[in-house]
């Protein structure tokens, strides 16, 4: 597995264009087939246009080498895997629930996943969201947990038999990272 450093200044978080559908559809398939939680191109579609705002696309380079789809949503709640009824602006709430996040896999465990979640959480923050939550699947709840997570009491219908609901409080400030920190990667969990 190659683990170069990669260069910041490639680095390009924007929002998800039309032309990015192609590629995540198939970086989604590739990390969630296996655990037979895939959505499909209706369903990502519908979480990004229920809060547009909140959903962003990774460019490395100009490729695109990740994604990262989060919208409001009730806490201990989380949308249908299956649904492609998001298809209206997403109703205001307290949590932003970050419902994928992807690396390309030749590109994981170089921080840029990471990146993704330093921007949601910035954005979270300063639009006021006090809680981010998510579904961790895959046995990645310990991945999670290592950035403040803590599992709920709900248990996740449809995402698998590991599914666990987990939440942290968004933080007032930047938070520190160690240099280890700076380097690690999500890789393809669905958050």
């Amino acid at each position: 597995m190659n683990h170069e450093i990669v260069n910041h200044d490639e680095i390009r978080i924007r929002h998800i264009a039309d032309r990015d559908w192609d590629g995540i559809v198939a970086l989604e398939s590739r990390a969630y087939s296996r655990l037979g939680v895939s959505e499909g191109r209706a369903a990502l579609k519908s979480k990004a246009y229920a809060s547009p705002a909140t959903c962003y696309a990774l460019d490395l380079g100009g490729r695109l080498a990740g994604y990262l789809l989060a919208l409001p949503y009730p806490e201990s709640a989380y949308p249908d895997l299956s649904a492609t009824t998001e298809t209206r602006p997403a109703l205001p709430s307290r949590n932003l629930h970050l419902h994928d996040i992807v690396v390309a896999p030749d590109l994981r465990h170089r921080g840029l996943a990471r990146h993704l979640l330093d921007h949601l959480t910035a954005v979270a923050r300063s639009h006021g969201y006090e809680q981010l939550s998510l579904v961790a699947v895959g046995g990645s709840e310990t991945f999670w947990a290592a950035r403040g997570f803590t599992p709920g009491h709900v248990s996740p219908a449809g995402y698998g038999p590991t599914a666990v609901y987990m939440s942290k409080a968004v933080p007032a400030g930047p938070a520190p990272r160690t240099e280890t920190e700076k380097w690690a990667d999500a890789g393809a969990a669905r958050a």
